[in-house]
């Protein structure tokens, strides 16, 4: 099993401001020097971003170990997702943290699990009910935002495959998760209803 294990991180961090960044360009993991703005690192901020509001989740779900567990693994998948991001494809090491098909497999497990316990939708859900099902709902748009940035990374550049599969994954696990957790604590969730806007109104 040890053989299937990624490289343990070979980092220290004296330092934090190094000042290489002020003429807006940062470096990825092979040292190239690329514009901040450019589509590749636009990518892996984004996961760098949902990675912080699943941070807040997972903070959320104290009460839902369950939640709080997935949450926090997931928080670890993206940072390895954001290292293989940050590589050019003729850079990467073979034991270089990454997403794999056993990462997609354990969320569809899940969501799965989860979604036998819950109603078949009737209409679409709204963010609401509980604070961490509305913060899912966050998680969920931000991974969609990341992913398409990924797709259109795709166009230009090779990205990984199944670091396309994972956000797209990821994204609906966040959805089920959202309701799951308004299930578990016994909070009714908010569907759509076209009427209640404004001009429905009598």
């Amino acid at each position: 099993m040890a053989d299937n294990k990624f490289n343990e991180p070979r980092i220290a961090l004296n330092r934090i401001y190094t000042k290489q960044g002020d003429t807006g360009e940062t470096s990825l993991v092979g040292g190239q020097r690329v514009p901040k703005d450019a589509l590749r690192i636009e990518c892996y901020g984004t996961v760098d971003e949902l990675n912080c509001f699943t941070g807040r989740a997972a903070v959320l779900a104290a009460e839902l170990p369950r939640m709080q567990a997935i949450l926090v693994r997931v928080q670890h998948e993206l940072f390895n997702l954001g290292s293989i991001l940050a590589t050019l494809p003729e850079d990467v090491h073979p034991k270089q943290p990454t997403v794999t098909s056993v990462e997609v497999e354990k969320l569809e497990a899940e969501m799965d699990s989860m979604n036998e316990d819950l109603q078949p939708l009737r209409s679409f859900v709204l963010p609401g009910g509980t604070m961490l099902s509305a913060e899912l709902h966050v998680c969920r748009t931000v991974c969609r935002r990341a992913e398409r940035l990924l797709v259109s990374l795709s166009h230009h550049e090779e990205v990984p495959s199944e670091a396309v599969k994972y956000l797209n994954r990821l994204s609906d696990a966040f959805f089920v998760w959202s309701r799951w957790v308004n299930f578990t604590t016994g909070v009714k969730e908010v569907l759509w209803q076209p009427n209640h806007a404004a001009s429905g109104q009598d």
